[in-house]
């Protein structure tokens, strides 16, 4: 089991840290998008806007395929989101108009991948197929699943361990750290790591389904039925006598759900006696209703809704509820962030702590070998170089100029120059000097951050924290924060004094000196 626990944690460990770190961050993932688009301030969605979103689909998109509408969650400053599809065109003639949710305001916004890249980040990867990228992140959580077993099983004293954390004591202190991280959030550990399995099932274990149904295909048109209402192919091109207005349609949904706000509209064939609108609800509890609402927008009336969801189906939906946690209130949410950070932490602390065991049993521990020698960048190159780069990305977000074209592919390519670049310094130099540097350079990008936010923006920390403006003040102090952690790291690191490492004898110079 030690040997399972070792080599399970070991050989996924850098791409499970990557999905354990941007997976934490996606808990704020809505906070995030309110950050980096600080043209938009938060506020309730009024009757006024949705009046101003029709009046400007109506007038803008008349001949249009298809209308949509995307209404802020209230967790942060997020704008009243329309779009539409000229006619005959695709999802890359898409056009899209942002309103204040308060006035209905037009908002020019800057382009940006917000949260929304980081959360897809830790399931997507990036620069590569999405399902490549899947069925590795899959292997690495079935792995992360028998290393928590196995980890379970092969320390006896397990809980015990948890109350011993001690400080500067080399190899014990990661041991503890290890230790302590895994079973303060064990149960988050367990069920973040199988839900996740369970949000990605079939692509793990496709059989079940195909023996039951006779292929995906067909499993899926059981499981996810299309609309209970057709949509019109040959739409009539007479237009509505009367149009319903848009906060009446969206109100009789909301009044069907019993008082579940909605989240996202689309509309087809608008404009004409087939228009049909489409309302879904918002995730606001675990297991919530998740069935669409069918009108007839001409008339307003409700044509139908989706049907129940069997039980197996409601089961799988809830495990990805507690994967995603957007259910959740802002404790339990913290308590979720907390509990990521613990398995970032874990995960880290093991894959150091799989150098420091073995580094005194080398023969020679100035000169490792190649395959240990690897071990040790990679850890440097992927936990600091990972969190260097996420620094860089939201300074991206603040200093590229707003009308660059391609604004949100830059912001992520700077993540990753800034994560090759820090894997590069490492390589070239010395092992401990490498960390310290690597971590400092990390304190002083997220130090920045505030900064960059203060010059470029009105929402400054100290404007923000007058004006309780919470989502930019509590992003800018967890900056500090972090800043603040990486630059006690790097600071314990460079002034800790190294033990020298006695060089191990080899059999041959052993069968000598005898």
């Amino acid at each position: 089991m030690a040997w399972l626990h070792t080599w399970a944690g070991l050989l996924p460990g850098w791409l499970l840290f990557v999905v354990f770190l941007f997976g934490t961050i996606a808990f704020f993932q809505i906070e995030i998008d309110g950050w980096m688009h600080p043209e938009v301030r938060r506020a309730p969605v009024t009757a006024q806007a949705l009046d101003r979103a029709d009046a400007i689909l109506r007038a803008r998109a008349s001949g249009a395929d298809s209308w949509s509408l995307s209404l802020p969650s209230g967790r942060s400053n997020e704008a009243l989101a329309l779009s539409w599809t000229p006619k005959g065109g695709n999802w890359k003639d898409r056009i899209e108009v942002k309103l204040d949710p308060a006035t209905g305001r037009e908002v020019a916004v800057r382009e940006s991948g917000g949260g929304f890249f980081l959360y897809r980040l830790h399931f997507d990867l990036h620069y590569m197929p999405v399902m490549w990228a899947r069925y590795l992140v899959c292997i690495a959580a079935l792995s992360m699943l028998v290393a928590i077993l196995s980890g379970v099983v092969t320390h006896k004293k397990i809980f015990a361990d948890f109350f011993t954390l001690r400080f500067g004591k080399g190899q014990r202190s990661w041991l503890d750290t290890h230790n302590v991280t895994a079973v303060l959030a064990l149960p988050f550990h367990l069920m973040i790591t199988y839900t996740g399995l369970v949000t990605l099932l079939f692509m793990l274990m496709p059989w079940g389904a195909t023996a039951a149904f006779g292929s995906m295909d067909a499993y899926y048109e059981k499981a996810f039925p299309p609309s209970p209402v057709a949509v019109s192919a040959a739409p009539s091109s007479d237009p509505a006598p009367q149009p319903v207005p848009m906060r009446e349609i969206i109100a009789r949904a909301e009044t069907n759900w019993g008082g579940q706000k909605a989240n996202y509209v689309s509309i087809q064939n608008p404009g004409t006696r087939d228009m049909a609108v489409s309302i879904w609800p918002g995730q606001e509890a675990l297991g919530g209703k998740r069935q669409a609402v069918y009108l007839d927008g001409a008339t307003g009336e409700i044509l139908g809704t989706d049907g129940e969801p069997g039980s197996a189906r409601a089961t799988q939906q809830v495990m990805i509820d507690l994967h995603t946690g957007r259910f959740s209130g802002t404790t339990l949410r913290w308590l979720y962030f907390f509990s990521g950070v613990a398995g970032t932490i874990m995960v880290a602390s093991g894959l150091v702590l799989w150098t420091v065991k073995r580094r005194s049993k080398l023969p020679d521990p100035s000169r490792p070998y190649v395959g240990f020698a690897l071990v040790e960048r990679l850890n440097i190159g992927v936990i600091a170089g990972s969190c260097a780069g996420t620094a860089v990305y939201f300074l991206a977000n603040r200093l590229l100029p707003v009308e660059l074209q391609h604004r949100a592919d830059w912001e992520i390519n700077c993540l990753f120059i800034a994560w090759g670049a820090v894997f590069t310094w490492s390589i070239a130099r010395p092992l401990r000097q490498a960390w310290v540097e690597a971590l400092a350079a990390c304190a002083g990008l997220y130090a920045l951050v505030p900064v960059a936010n203060a010059l470029m923006t009105p929402r400054g920390l100290v404007p923000s924290l007058i004006g309780g403006d919470w989502i930019f003040a509590g992003f800018d102090l967890a900056m500090l924060v972090t800043a603040a952690a990486c630059g006690f790291t790097a600071w314990k690191l460079a002034t800790r004094k190294a033990k020298p490492v006695p060089r191990r004898k080899t059999p041959k110079l052993e069968a000598v000196a005898a």
